[in-house]
């Protein structure tokens, strides 16, 4: 009876998708990054174009710029994703394009995740220490700090050229997959053995680099932040504020199915149907991050109506400023109900007239 009931319970709960279902997802799945691709490249590409030629140099464009160029990066090779995703995951650009493609997604994905950290860390710095941010906070210091970010991703990116290999399975397909044990024979039992040392200690070393560290960071300032603003009675522009908690919030959420797929590779061999439904959340995580997430700069903090009667330029001008903070006790509301003030103090030094948005 037992024998019957697990038969009976196998026979009833498939362990994997069937090859038509798998299809289609891969179909569904080319046809999203395909869209993501417009779509991120147009507004990516608009985004950076406004910032490198219609706004003012300053520090926090500087961040930004970075920030959106690593995602017009990411759509450069989108297109080899979705043919990917088309073939099955059957992969038919050799080895050099796969060692090539995958190095730059993890240059694109390290340099975002350091970015979003040095900006959270100066947004703290402006707040919390105006008088250090006031002798400190320069381009040509920022310039130095995001050369340095590049520099770290690179390095820290370079595994990837030298682990990336194609591997040909016994279906006839070609996958693109990284090579830990630099072995021609990838069922040889050593070799697999120290193929998983390396692929843990690698994922530990990206998962700590690229999330858990940055996301400790992040918080912490923020919160810190939020704290000095109420302790002193701050107001703000709160359209950057939210810029960049839209950018922290969609990173962290985006990436969270990209670590959790990458964990499971290492340890949840045995679970075939979560790890393919992971699969699709991270292709679609990664693809909202970098292609969608810029046209929340937009939208946030405005009004829905207020967007579409504004020109981008000023909507990306409120929404990337350097943050003017001001004693609320300083800030008056004249009679057509908006805010003015006048400071001279030492650690702001800031004066403002109506704040009215640019036409």
């Amino acid at each position: 009876m037992t024998i019957l009931l697990r038969n009976i319970s196998n026979a009833s709960v498939p362990t994997s998708p069937s090859p038509e279902m798998m299809s289609f997802m891969n179909l569904v799945l080319g046809i999203f990054i395909l869209v993501s691709l417009l779509v991120g490249t147009v507004s990516n590409g608009l985004f950076l174009w406004v910032m490198w030629v219609k706004m003012k140099r300053t520090v926090n464009t500087l961040w930004f710029s970075h920030l959106i160029f690593t995602y017009l990066l990411f759509c450069t090779f989108l297109p080899f994703f979705a043919i990917y995703s088309f073939f099955g995951f059957h992969w038919v650009f050799g080895t050099v394009a796969c060692k090539l493609i995958i190095s730059l997604f993890s240059l694109t994905m390290f340099t975002t995740v350091f970015l979003l950290t040095v900006i959270s860390l100066d947004r703290y710095l402006l707040i919390c220490h105006p008088f250090w941010s006031q002798h400190h906070r320069t381009i040509p210091q920022a310039q130095r700090f995001v050369a340095g970010v590049w520099l770290c991703s690179l390095v820290l990116s370079v595994p990837y050229m030298a682990f990336q290999e194609t591997r040909a399975m016994e279906s006839g397909r070609t996958k693109c997959a990284s090579n830990f044990a630099f072995s021609s024979d990838w069922d040889k039992p050593e070799a697999q053995a120290l193929r998983h040392r390396v692929h843990v200690a690698l994922f530990v070393v990206r998962f700590l680099l690229a999330f858990l560290l940055p996301f400790l960071i992040i918080m912490s300032c923020h919160c810190r932040m939020v704290w000095e603003m109420k302790k002193r009675r701050l107001a703000r522009n709160r359209k950057p504020f939210w810029v960049l908690v839209a950018a922290v919030a969609s990173f962290f959420i985006c990436w969270i199915p990209y670590h959790l797929y990458h964990g499971s590779t290492t340890h949840w061999e045995s679970f075939r149907t979560t790890r393919q439904a992971l699969r699709v959340a991270m292709a679609v995580g990664e693809c909202f991050n970098f292609c969608f997430t810029p046209i929340l700069y937009l939208f946030i903090g405005e009004k829905f109506q207020q967007v579409f009667k504004t020109s981008i330029l000023a909507l990306l001008k409120r929404g990337f400023m350097d943050i003017p903070i001001i004693p609320m006790d300083n800030v008056n509301v004249n009679e057509a109900g908006h805010q003015s003030c006048s400071i001279s103090s030492l650690e702001l030094k800031i004066s403002c007239g109506n704040n009215r948005p640019s036409p």
